[in-house]
């Protein structure tokens, strides 16, 4: 897929499987809203329903792993999907029944946002499923974007403290099969930049930085991964995608901003 020639033109398909979100702020939601800024179709596996505000989860229903295989083939076969984007999953047998899929449809690219806990502070991953995700889905995916809370529980060891710590979590994970790694620089200590840090065996890291802006907007991961993916869909290299998906998660921290400056 990376020689694939880029077109502007032609609207692709990019398949988002992933939860709601009631508030409207993350989930399925915020991946249509930015595939359809980028002029990219958006077709549908919804994982889980959940009752959401911006500040917690009330409810989480996840579908039958059945369902979410059924609504994924459904979309394989209605459309030509050019790039799929992966966020919440919830269970185990989900994590398996989208990795079944996977193996049928592959080598379409696959960008992997490990939901593991809401922003707000709900869980929504269960331990069962970490296990699973790490052994069935990491390796089929072109790009997995974990945040530092989501790397270390992905590495089993605590948060990381620096950013050292973090590139050591992440060659595990590399070690363990993954073939790359955006580690999202949100939670990291660097108070003047956000920096993403991309890792893949037998590269050297890349850095992709952005000013660090003060914004309480949700679904920032989202975004990014759906940015991404559309990137990917359209033929870009996987640096090309990510350096594009983090130009248009700032632009979209820079619209929150003045849509709704801090007190």
């Amino acid at each position: 897929m990376e020689g694939k020639k880029p077109s502007m033109s032609v609207r692709p398909h990019v398949l988002v499987v992933a939860g709601s979100d009631s508030s409207g702020g993350a989930g399925i939601g915020r991946d249509i809203e930015v595939l359809a800024s980028l002029g990219v179709n958006a077709a549908l596996a919804i994982t889980a329903v959940t009752a959401q505000t911006h500040s917690r989860v009330a409810a989480v229903e996840p579908m039958s792993p059945s369902l979410v295989s059924a609504q994924m083939e459904a979309a394989l076969e209605a459309e030509p999907i050019d790039a799929i984007k992966i966020g919440m999953l919830g269970t185990s047998d989900i994590v398996e029944a989208v990795s079944t899929v996977l193996r049928r449809h592959l080598p379409i690219p696959v960008v992997l946002d490990p939901v593991l806990a809401s922003s707000s502070g709900g869980r929504l991953m269960e331990e069962a499923g970490i296990a699973v995700l790490k052994r069935e889905l990491l390796p089929l995916c072109r790009l997995v974007t974990p945040n530092w809370l989501e790397l270390a529980i992905l590495a089993a060891t605590v948060t990381a403290g620096s950013e050292e710590e973090a590139l050591d979590q992440g060659n595990l994970l590399l070690a363990s099969g993954c073939h790359a790694l955006l580690v999202k620089g949100g939670h990291a200590p660097d108070k003047r930049n956000s920096t993403d840090i991309l890792l893949r065996r037998g590269h050297a890291p890349e850095r992709f930085e952005a000013p660090r802006l003060d914004s309480r907007m949700r679904g920032t991961g989202c975004a990014l991964a759906s940015s991404i993916a559309a990137a990917l869909a359209r033929g870009l290299s996987l640096e090309e995608s990510i350096a594009f998906g983090k130009r248009k998660v700032y632009h979209l921290l820079r619209e929150a901003d003045a849509e709704h400056p801090a007190a």
